[in-house]
């Protein structure tokens, strides 16, 4: 009898642990979750500023030959 307490004693610290361990995973996951979103806004701004300035490279290119 003693040894079945004893290992229910066990159970309900590993379940405390389990559950602890879980909250920081979670927490984890929401701090990731953050940093991808700031990262994909950070990635944005700069292709937007990339494709204005490739337009820009492009519409002042001459097609036409110059005269000598």
């Amino acid at each position: 009898m003693l040894k079945i307490e004893k290992l229910e004693k066990q159970l309900e610290i590993l379940k405390q642990k389990n559950k602890k361990l879980q909250d920081e995973v979670d927490s984890l996951w929401a701090m990731m979750d953050e940093m991808t979103k700031a990262d994909i806004e950070n990635w944005s701004h700069l292709m937007k500023d990339l494709q204005k300035e490739t337009i820009v490279k492009a519409l002042m290119v001459s097609r036409k030959k110059a005269e000598a």
